[in-house]
């Protein structure tokens, strides 16, 4: 065989390496979503925090007491008292939240299996520009969030035996609608299980699932189409990774 020939393979060997390298890496970052019966969205990445370097992009609110940390290439929360991580950037819909969590039962003093809970579209009414403006007043307790509006999904409450979605109005309201209270198993948490969640804002659709099964469709009224995303737990033991956001664009067929 002749060098130009050799050289001529070659190449066309790293072209075609480097179009299939090319064509993972847009399948990573574009993907096609299936919101219900009738609408179809293309989800583009904006944002990947892979919990690799350090925790710049978030804001933590925790009661004394309790630690956060990356470790081991992921997000470690360990919480006494109650705890809540912010995502700096808020984000407009309509938008598609994906991320993994792992809830620790080893032994520890804070491995309770509760709480695999979060916020997200969160606004302060008084602060509209700034959620962080109270981050010190706030300061992780549970209560002192009531004053926000968001969308809150708690799993595994009260001791792992209560799920429930809410709608927090902004003024201390936050009502409970009978079919957003479960306390069926299936809707409460197991231990050392890698759940993986993801959270659809699409204009007045709201879906929570939890491995691929829906547990909230909620068609909002008045929907909150931006805001912040905040993980949330109280005295738990568990981790975070792969966090991601995707902006979703509806496919017309």
């Amino acid at each position: 065989m002749s060098i130009q020939k050799f050289y001529s393979i070659r190449f066309r060997i790293l072209s075609f390496l480097c179009f299939i390298t090319l064509i993972f890496s847009c399948e990573k970052k574009v993907k096609t979503v299936y919101i219900n019966e009738s609408l179809i969205a293309e989800a583009k990445l904006i944002y990947n925090d892979t919990f690799e370097n350090d925790l710049s992009d978030w804001v933590i609110e925790q009661v004394p007491g309790g630690k956060v940390e990356i470790k081991d290439g992921k997000l470690e929360i360990n919480d006494v008292s109650g705890c809540t991580i912010w995502q700096k950037t808020p984000f407009k819909g309509p938008i598609m939240i994906e991320y993994e969590a792992f809830v620790i039962e080893n032994g520890g003093v804070n491995d309770r299996v509760s709480d695999l809970n979060c916020f997200w579209m969160a606004t302060d009414l008084k602060n509209p520009t700034d959620l962080f403006k109270n981050s010190k007043r706030r300061g992780g307790k549970f209560s002192n969030y009531d004053t926000l509006q968001l969308y809150y999904m708690g799993v595994g409450g009260h001791y792992n035996t209560k799920t429930r979605f809410r709608r927090y109005v902004g003024n201390g309201d936050r009502p409970l609608l009978p079919e957003h209270d479960f306390s069926d198993s299936k809707y409460l948490l197991a231990p050392n299980k890698l759940y993986k969640i993801k959270i659809i804002a699409f204009d007045d659709i709201i879906q929570y699932y939890r491995n691929d099964a829906l547990m909230i469709d909620f068609k909002d009224t008045n929907p909150y189409t931006s805001g912040h995303f905040g993980f949330r737990t109280v005295n738990n033991y568990m981790t975070v990774d792969n966090f991601k956001v995707y902006q979703l664009i509806p496919i017309n067929e």
